[in-house]
């Protein structure tokens, strides 16, 4: 019954806390060589949730792309493709990563809020208040 309360919203808000571990660690070791810069696939994330709340995605032509399977978060962690890779083989870019922290930090955000006005009207339709 909580799924069908907040939506994708939940699983949404403990991807984007999982998310921020791992893009803190990629920006944390900018200078290590060698290190290979990861990401979850968010939106593969998403789509695993959607399907698993009963959520049907389909194609609806054939030139799109095909749709995102799965929902655990270990599977949807992938290794970066940088932009530019540096000669000591670290594939971190700091822009990159400064600027998914920042677009995780706003899905983050949208989240929280989310579920925070869905309890305040629940709040109010309970209370009367």
């Amino acid at each position: 019954m909580i799924d069908s309360i907040f939506g994708i919203h939940e699983r949404a808000l403990y991807a984007a806390a999982d998310r921020v571990g791992v893009l803190a660690t990629n920006i944390a070791n900018v200078d290590t060589p060698n290190f290979k810069a990861r990401d979850y696939d968010f939106a593969g994330i998403l789509a695993g949730t959607a399907d698993a709340a009963g959520l049907s995605l389909t194609r609806t032509h054939v030139g799109h792309l095909p749709l995102a399977t799965g929902g655990s978060t270990d599977a949807d962690l992938k290794y970066r493709i940088p932009y530019q890779p540096s000669l000591d083989g670290n594939t971190v870019e700091a822009p990159v990563e400064q600027a998914k922290f920042a677009e995780n930090a706003i899905r983050y955000q949208t989240s929280l809020d989310f579920i925070s006005r869905r309890i305040s009207s629940l709040q109010l339709a309970l209370t009367g208040q």
